[in-house]
C-alpha cells in the first residue's frame, strides 16, 4: 500500500503545454484504494482557482491514506500539492509530504520553465539545502500531469494515440509513454459509463510488476475523469476505483 497516489498520479501525463479550461473551481475527485482482497485507502484531489505569482493557476491539494485493518499494520498519510499555470498547463510550484509507515520525505519543488531548470528543497532535512536541477521543456509533476491529461480534447485523446512525456517523481525525472488502446463501457457504483482504456508503460522493478502491468479508464467524454485503476504490483495487485464526484465542470454520462 505504499506510495497510494503514486499510483494514482504516476501516469497520468503529457509532454509539451495546453490551457486548462474544464476543471471547475472546487472540484472534487475521491478514489477508493484496494489492495487485493482489502479495502486499503482513499486517494482525494480537490481544486481551487488562484494567483502563484500573480499569475492565474490552479491550486490541487492531493491527500492519500490508508484505512481499516491495512491502517493498523501500515499507516499512510500523503499530501501533495501544486500550483498549475492555466495558461500552460504546466507546474510552478509541487510539494511532495508523505509519511508511510516509518518512511519519511517532504520535498518542494520550483520549476522554471524558461530555461529547464528547477530548484529542489528537502524540507525533511535542512541541512541538505536547496540545488537547481537542469530540467527537459515540458516536464509535469505526479498532480499536475493528471490536470493535463484531462485538458486534452477527444482528438488528442483518441483510440491509437501513443505519447511520450517525462514527470517529476520524488527527487527524479522518469519518462514514460502512454497508449490509447481502445473505449470500453465501464459499470461503476453510479451506473456504466462509456470510458477510454489507456495502458501507461511504466519502470518495472520498482513498483509494478510488469513494464505494462497498469491499466487505465476514463471517462470518454469532455471530463476525462478516472473511474477505474488496476496495477499489478512486484507483490501484490492494486485497484482504485471512483467513489466520489463533486462539482465536475460537464455532466457525468451514467446508464443504468
Amino acid at each position: 500500500m505504499k506510495k497510494v497516489l503514486n499510483f494514482i498520479a504516476v501516469f497520468l501525463f503529457f509532454l509539451g503545454s495546453a490551457q486548462i479550461d474544464n476543471i471547475a473551481d472546487g472540484e472534487s475527485i475521491t478514489l477508493r484504494i484496494h489492495y487485493g482482497i482489502l479495502n486499503a485507502g482513499t486517494a482525494n484531489l480537490t481544486t481551487k482557482k488562484t494567483n502563484y505569482k500573480g499569475v492565474p493557476h490552479l491550486y490541487v491539494k492531493g491527500t492519500g491514506q490508508t484505512t481499516g485493518a491495512v491502517k493498523a499494520f501500515f499507516k499512510v498519510e500523503d499530501l501533495y500539492e501544486s500550483f498549475i499555470n492555466i495558461e500552460t498547463g504546466l507546474p510552478s510550484f509541487y510539494v511532495r509530504n508523505v509519511r508511510e509507515g516509518s518512511y519519511r520525505q517532504h520535498f518542494e519543488t520550483v520549476f522554471n520553465h524558461d530555461n529547464n531548470t528547477l530548484i529542489l528543497t528537502d524540507k525533511k532535512t535542512p541541512a541538505n539545502g536547496s540545488k537547481v536541477i537542469k530540467s527537459v521543456r515540458g516536464i509535469q509533476d505526479m498532480l499536475s500531469c493528471f490536470y493535463f491529461l484531462r485538458s486534452k480534447s477527444s482528438a488528442e485523446l483518441r483510440v491509437g494515440t501513443v505519447i511520450n512525456m517525462n514527470v517529476w517523481i520524488d527527487d527524479e525525472m522518469f519518462p514514460f509513454q502512454l497508449k490509447v488502446i481502445g473505449t470500453e463501457d465501464l459499470k461503476t457504483k453510479f451506473g456504466t459509463i462509456n470510458c477510454l482504456k489507456i495502458i501507461p508503460s511504466v519502470k518495472s522493478g520498482r513498483v509494478f510488476k510488469e513494464k505494462e502491468g497498469v491499466t487505465m479508464w476514463v471517462s470518454n467524454d469532455a471530463n476525462h475523469v478516472p473511474m477505474l485503476l488496476k496495477a499489478e504490483l512486484a507483490v501484490g495487485s492494486l485497484k482504485a476505483s471512483i467513489d466520489d464526484v463533486k462539482n465536475i465542470k460537464y455532466p457525468l454520462k451514467f446508464t443504468n
